[in-house]
């Protein structure tokens, strides 16, 4: 049985449980529970954009709390039991840095944090702390809103990687 098989025969706890692991935002994990079945993986990844890109603050904001801060080691062993390991490879940039980037990630984490009122997010994977750190700096000027629509774009992004692990779970 192939992993949209396998995801399609879950029950609706299952499947939203799983969702939630790739995207936090409930009302986005219950529609993509309630879209099923997803007879291809370029389906799932179409409804996954359709659903997150109709959904609003609120969701969004209810999506990027079930993330640890960029750089945070402490607050990824400590919560995120569903996500951590993704969370931890995501991020190994930003865990492989010195302490002088990392000590500039948690301040700029906190000034990101006053200015806009959620956490920092950006799509990690592959990045090094010091682009992380670069782009943190330079999102630090914009404008709430628009910020708020980046992090959304970014949060996409995290999600459709988290999709392909997904899928690469359940055929495991």
């Amino acid at each position: 049985m192939d992993a949209l098989s396998r995801l399609d025969g879950m029950s609706e706890a299952e499947a939203r449980a799983a969702f939630l692991r790739c995207c936090g935002s409930q009302r986005w994990a219950a529609a993509m529970s309630a879209g099923r079945p997803y007879r291809e993986a370029a389906a799932l990844f179409a409804a996954a954009e359709v659903h997150w890109n109709g959904l609003g603050r609120e969701d969004w904001l209810e999506a990027f709390g079930h993330h640890p801060r960029i750089g945070d080691g402490d607050g990824l062993r400590a919560g995120f039991a569903a996500t951590r390991a993704w969370a931890a490879s995501e991020q190994a940039g930003a865990r492989a840095a010195d302490g002088a980037v990392q000590g500039a990630l948690a301040e700029g984490n906190r000034r990101y944090e006053a200015r806009f009122g959620h956490i920092f997010i950006v799509c990690a994977s592959g990045r090094s702390a010091e682009a992380m750190l670069a782009g943190l700096e330079a999102r630090l000027g914009n404008d709430p809103d628009q910020e708020l629509r980046i992090a959304a774009a970014e949060q996409a992004k995290i999600t459709q990687l988290r999709l392909e692990k997904l899928l690469a779970e359940v055929t495991a």
